[in-house]
């Protein structure tokens, strides 16, 4: 699972990365650019629910199936894009991947443990996914620097694409409920009886501002660093693909330092990857957090809740950063995306009750 979670995410990061050179190929303006990256976080909030209740009827494995079934056709189109707007058809293919994907696959592992060590068990499937959006983008400036073509990077990955539906096919019975509890396990662990709740809705507005944030600065950070910074295309691609790997509270800090206030390379590095390490180091109590807020038979509909502000924020922020970017400057992406950072902190510790 953890594995063709890398597989599906692979894929996520590489279109932003390559802004810079598809600025150049196709001509584009900072508003076409912001159009590209918001309609597959689009085509991703309005599949968000579905995903999740069809996790729930027809189970994990069917899904992840469709899943990576969308992503070798997404990926095959990218690989003989010819234009914006079959890239953006391309894109948003393998974005309804990783709407599909994720509500499957983390109901299927936060069924398959119990409490005490799903934490534990989200971490490592997260960290799959962390690996994914990291290995997109270093691949992309590997492969580039080799000699390849962007569009033969989406091929590259197409192969292991395969693998993964091998490995699905492989799965041979798959949990429906959460692991049986003991009298003395239920005392402190008892499992939440409703999935709209406060708390949920608090820990939904967290997750949406801290998307806001990360969504706008994700979008523009590659044209910013290689336009405005004068940095090398793959150099770039380096640190957003080292950002992820890197798996909130030094978030806004490190985040913020990063983009604004420093400007020499090396600081500028070990900062923003420093950023990108306190963001996903949270990533597994986050989906702990939801897994605890949702009841065991409706958990696929309660990851697609918990994944869903991400893409509806992921389609509003490319543009608000574009608009930004052309009245008031690409400077002032970042401090937006700071101030969305501290909200995030504000809504969540004041917000979310789980205990």
């Amino acid at each position: 699972m953890t594995l063709t979670h890398t597989m599906t995410h692979s894929f996520q990061n590489i279109h932003t990365a390559l802004f810079p050179v598809l600025r150049e190929e196709f001509m584009l303006t900072n508003q076409q650019i912001g159009v590209i990256a918001s309609i597959p976080s689009l085509c991703q909030a309005l599949l968000t629910i579905p995903a999740g209740l069809l996790s729930d009827k027809v189970g994990s494995k069917k899904m992840l199936l469709i899943a990576m079934g969308v992503a070798c056709v997404g990926a095959l189109t990218a690989s003989a894009t010819n234009s914006p707007t079959m890239l953006i058809v391309a894109v948003s293919l393998l974005y309804i991947n990783t709407t599909v994907y994720p509500p499957a696959s983390y109901s299927f592992v936060s069924r398959s443990f119990k409490p005490r060590e799903r934490s534990k068990a989200l971490g490592i499937q997260g960290a799959g996914g962390t690996l994914g959006m990291s290995i997109g983008p270093i691949s992309l400036a590997v492969l580039i620097y080799l000699g390849f073509q962007w569009r033969q990077v989406y091929l590259f990955w197409f192969f292991p694409l395969l693998l993964g539906i091998a490995m699905i096919l492989r799965i041979r019975e798959e949990p429906t409920e959460d692991v049986v509890l003991s009298d003395v396990e239920k005392t402190d662990q008892e499992p939440a009886s409703s999935l709209l709740t406060a708390s949920l809705v608090f820990f939904m507005l967290f997750s949406g501002a801290r998307m806001i944030a990360s969504g706008m600065t994700n979008s523009f950070l590659n044209v910013y660093l290689v336009e405005t910074q004068g940095w090398d295309f793959g150099y770039a691609s380096l640190i957003l693909g080292g950002s992820f790997i890197m798996g909130i509270v030094a978030a806004p800090i490190g985040g913020f330092l990063a983009a604004i206030l420093v400007g020499g390379v090396l600081p500028f590095t070990i900062l923003y990857l420093g950023h990108g390490f306190f963001n996903f180091l949270g990533m597994a109590s986050n989906s702990s957090i939801m897994a605890k807020l949702s009841p065991g038979r409706q958990r696929g509909l309660g990851f697609a809740l918990y994944f869903l502000p991400g893409s509806v924020m992921g389609a509003v922020a490319p543009m608000m950063a574009a608009f930004i970017a052309d009245t008031l400057g690409m400077y002032t992406i970042f401090m937006v995306s700071f101030a969305a950072y501290l909200v995030a902190v504000m809504v969540l510790m004041f917000g979310v009750k789980v205990d």
